[in-house]
Order: C-alpha cells, then sequence, then structure tokens
C-alpha cells in the first residue's frame, strides 16, 4: 500500500506561489523550491510534477483564491457602488493578498502574481496566456454582475454597459498595480485610485 502523503498540500503551495510571486519563475530554482516547502526533490515532484506543474498549480491556486476574495468583496458591500470603489483602492490596501504582510509600500511593489507571471511568461507559455484571459473574463464577469446591481440601486447611469464598464474598473485596478510595483508612496497612489473612482463612478443617486 501507498503511505498516506506527511504534508499539507495546500500549505505546500502557499509556500511556494510565495516563492515564485517575489523572485518570479526563472528566478526560482529547484532549491529555492525544497527549501520553502520542506520537501525533498523526489516528494516535491511525485506530487506536483516538475517545476512547471508545480507553478501551474500555485498559479491556479492564487486566481482561485483571488476570485473567491473578489466575490466576498463585492457581495458583502452594503451598496455595489461603494463595493466598486473599494476595487480601485484594494491593491493599496491589501497589495500582497496576504494578511499577514504589515509592510504596505513593500508589499505593493510585489505587484499581482497573474500579471507578473503573464509579463514573464505569457509569450513563450501559451497555457500561462490562456489562463491570464480566462481569469480576467471570470473577474470582469464578476465586476459587471456588481455594475448592474449599482444600476439597479440608482447609483449609476442606467444605459451604461456593466461589461464595458467592467472592463475600464478592472483595467484601471491592474494599472494601480502596476503602478504600485515602481515604489510609488501609499499617499499618491490612493489620490489616483479615487480619482479614476471620480471618473468612472460617478454618483447618480441624487440625479
Amino acid at each position: 500500500m501507498a503511505r498516506p502523503r506527511a504534508f499539507d498540500e495546500k500549505q505546500v503551495l502557499n509556500a511556494v506561489r510565495e516563492q515564485f510571486w517575489d523572485a518570479g519563475y526563472a528566478a526560482t530554482s529547484l532549491e529555492d523550491l525544497m527549501r520553502v516547502s520542506g520537501l525533498g526533490k523526489g516528494s516535491l515532484y511525485a506530487a506536483f510534477g516538475d517545476k512547471r506543474q508545480l507553478f501551474l498549480r500555485a498559479l491556479h491556486s492564487y486566481t482561485d483564491d483571488s476570485h473567491g476574495h473578489l466575490r466576498e468583496a463585492l457581495a458583502d458591500a452594503p451598496r455595489a457602488l461603494d463595493a466598486l470603489r473599494m476595487l480601485l483602492e484594494a491593491p493599496i490596501d491589501d497589495p500582497t493578498g496576504a494578511d499577514t504582510n504589515t509592510d504596505t509600500d513593500t508589499g505593493a511593489r510585489r505587484g499581482c502574481l497573474l500579471a507578473n507571471s503573464t509579463c514573464e511568461l505569457g509569450n513563450a507559455d501559451p497555457e500561462v496566456l490562456a489562463h491570464a484571459h480566462r481569469t480576467y473574463e471570470t473577474s470582469t464577469a464578476l465586476i459587471g454582475d456588481c455594475v448592474a446591481r449599482a444600476q439597479r440601486e440608482g447609483d449609476l447611469p442606467a444605459e451604461a454597459d456593466p461589461i464595458a464598464l467592467a472592463r475600464a474598473l478592472l483595467a484601471a485596478q491592474q494599472g494601480i498595480v502596476f503602478m504600485s510595483r515602481t515604489g510609488l508612496d501609499t499617499a499618491t497612489l490612493t489620490a489616483t485610485a479615487r480619482s479614476l473612482a471620480a471618473q468612472l463612478l460617478p454618483d447618480h443617486s441624487g440625479d
């Protein structure tokens, strides 16, 4: 009989995900993966496959978690308009996606693992590019549903195209993430996010 695995698969994926996020795919070595996971080469590859397969598993877990957080954030806000505005400031408030990180400016420079990976590997790895496309389409649909809710609540113009606005909001958010990687301070990023919110999400509740 095969022996049961003596490690937590989710914990290992989270550890290697952090390593790929910090260093990138090419700069992460097998020794790095063994160090952060606490597993030997045989155990690591037997459970997850080679480096590329392990990276893809980590990337998928990242986007699954991101969509879960996005669904919760959009659904939990009392009004949809507030949720959409918070969406633009989310990369500033929690730029790493990790609750344990307290160094906002340093964390902000990590950017988004999916965006980082697409920039690094998209031209050479069609699977990464396809995953990024599917991920952004799912994010657009979730944000579009929230836009439609804001329209029903009377806070956004009824004639606006929810998907078109959702794409604009997602593009704006990703722009803030990219700008954060350049080392812009939190105050500047916050002011930029609020300016974008004022232009993309004017409050029509009083019209």
